[in-house]
């Protein structure tokens, strides 16, 4: 009681400052923000690990066990490393969030709310209909350009029919993935970046993997049309939606597409 009665005393001496306010809410709100980030990732399960090993080496700090710290205090010794390695995904996809607020895209092209969202899903519809494979990924705040180049530059106009012409099997584009900014289709045949995890169905090909894959390192979003079964798939941040029709694949791009555009207002 005395010990709570001193700590008391000393916060009423305490004084602050409005610098010392603004340091606090800016890591506060740094630190709430990484942790919106790792949420719901692999990368959350890494961190708590971490943690659980400093509690365990300041427990046997504490309890004078000598071997047991030495051997934590030698495994954390290469703690700085071991987060840039694990921590590798999310730190890029951080640094893309910075990088990508509404003063530093300036001249960028047309908004993604005139993505034509009414073909874009009736298109998808009729490719699963038919059962024909597709993956198409919608650019948002942060830029595909670096996949779109490792495909065909199409910069046109986006439509139902071209959307299903690209897609036909037998047609020079119709493998890999289709990239879209805004009412532009950017670019056809792009390869996209393959998720690392192993905690996916093994009934997932290649191209959920891709779609998982883009969204988990940018903001973007992923259809998939699966040829095995006609299934349509959308990946948002890592997640796979699954299964939708054309009312709810309409309904989930343009719910993700619009929180993007008030966000953008917001921070304006």
């Amino acid at each position: 009681m005395n010990w709570l009665l001193g700590v008391l005393r000393d916060l009423t001496h305490l004084q602050v400052s409005i610098s010392d306010l603004a340091d606090i809410i800016v890591v506060a709100v740094l630190i709430y923000a990484l942790l919106v980030l790792l949420k719901g990732t692999r990368a959350m399960q890494m961190l708590w690990g971490i943690l659980i090993i400093l509690g365990l080496y300041l427990a046997a700090a504490a309890l004078e066990l000598i071997t047991l710290s030495t051997i934590l205090s030698k495994l954390l010794a290469f703690l700085p490393v071991a987060i840039i390695v694990l921590f590798q995904q999310e730190i890029r996809r951080m640094l893309a969030a910075f990088g990508s607020t509404a003063f530093l895209r300036w001249g960028r092209g047309p908004g993604e709310g005139s993505v034509m969202l009414n073909e874009l899903s009736l298109a998808v519809q009729a490719l699963a209909s038919r059962r024909i494979g597709a993956l198409i990924a919608i650019e948002r705040r942060d830029s595909l350009a670096a996949w779109a180049d490792t495909g065909i530059p199409l910069e046109a106009r986006f439509s139902y029919d071209l959307l299903l012409n690209i897609f036909i099997p037998g047609t020079p584009l119709h493998d890999g993935a289709m990239i879209i900014r805004g009412d532009q289709i950017v670019a056809a045949s792009c390869f996209l970046p393959l998720t690392t995890s192993h905690e996916l169905s093994t009934e997932l090909g290649t191209r959920h993997r891709a779609a998982i894959g883009l969204s988990e390192e940018t903001d973007g979003l992923v259809v998939v049309v699966s040829e095995e079964t006609g299934t349509i798939s959308l990946a948002v941040e890592g997640q796979l939606l699954r299964p939708l029709d054309e009312s709810t694949l309409r309904n989930a791009l343009a719910e993700h597409l619009y929180q993007m555009r008030a966000f953008e207002e917001v921070s304006a």
